[in-house]
């Protein structure tokens, strides 16, 4: 059971079940790093989670069953300042794009810095870094 202090992540929304997730919860899904350039110019190496992974855990649907009116939904990234983004689900989804969209909680082998937070979107194929939000604390899905 997760303690409301622990938790790290909210997913939620029209899933199939809500998530409330620690550290210890992502550390369960495999794990994927990249190398990346942030909006500084700085190249690092970022681990995480891909949140595709994520949202399949809440019971969204990927690959050959996102079609019809699924192509359609979305996702709401928030952070904890209120700041928010959204991605159409096949954005997320490696068999449509070939690329994915990372969940960071360390760089550089350690955690994150305090400006970036506990978690971060990694986002490599954006030439803009208007989406790779900083203190994310949840993933919403939403139908259109």
């Amino acid at each position: 059971m997760v303690l409301e202090s622990d938790v790290v992540l909210v997913v939620d929304g029209a899933v199939e079940h809500n998530l409330k997730l620690s550290f210890a919860d992502l550390a369960r899904f495999p794990r994927h790093s990249l190398r990346a350039t942030d909006e500084l110019g700085k190249e690092s190496l970022f681990e995480g989670v891909l949140v595709a992974e994520i949202l399949k855990s809440a019971g969204v649907k990927f690959g050959k069953e996102l079609r019809g009116k699924r192509l359609a939904n979305y996702l709401l990234v928030e952070t904890a300042d209120g700041y928010r983004v959204v991605f159409a689900l096949p954005e997320l989804d490696p068999t449509f794009k070939g690329t994915f969209v990372l969940l960071a909680d360390s760089r550089d082998n350690g955690p994150l810095g305090e400006s970036d937070g506990q978690l971060r979107l990694i986002i490599p194929f954006e030439k803009r870094y208007a989406r790779w939000v900083r203190h994310l604390v949840a993933l919403h899905v939403k139908q259109s």
